[in-house]
């Protein structure tokens, strides 16, 4: 198995059973480790808790996911990513993340998300998006 790489608007799609949330959750399964930011758990707490999703069924997803904590400041991936394009913060975090635990081996994470212009610019970077 390869590693991937958790956006938010993933795992949501997936907990919250929208479509092709049996898709998404077959794809994520075939990837160990899955890796993420922890702000992740804040955006999908939240979003968990407007849409009244059960918190015991998000903090058991969480569990399977492994922090990425940077530990130093991730300005120079965003230059990379935002000389590609434009994203929302919490977006270009995410892809930050990936590009700091991946280091020259972007071709072997997958990044995971449900966002086109995030997917569209993970590719550009060389990561692969299923």
């Amino acid at each position: 198995m390869s590693a991937a790489y958790l956006d938010s608007s993933f795992l949501v799609s997936i907990l919250f059973s929208e479509p092709r949330a049996g898709t998404l959750q077959r794809i994520a399964s075939r990837f160990d480790p899955i890796l993420a930011s922890d702000l992740l758990a804040a955006e999908v707490l939240a979003a968990s808790v407007r849409e009244q999703v059960d918190l015991d069924q998000v903090t058991a997803a969480l569990e399977d996911v492994a922090l990425v904590l940077p530990s130093r400041s991730l300005v120079p991936e965003m230059r990379e990513i935002l000389v590609l394009g434009r994203l929302r913060g919490a977006d270009l975090w995410h892809l930050a993340c990936a590009l700091f635990v991946a280091g020259p081996a972007r071709r072997g994470m997958a990044f995971l998300s449900r966002d086109t212009a995030q997917r569209r610019l993970a590719r550009r970077l060389g990561f692969r998006t299923p």
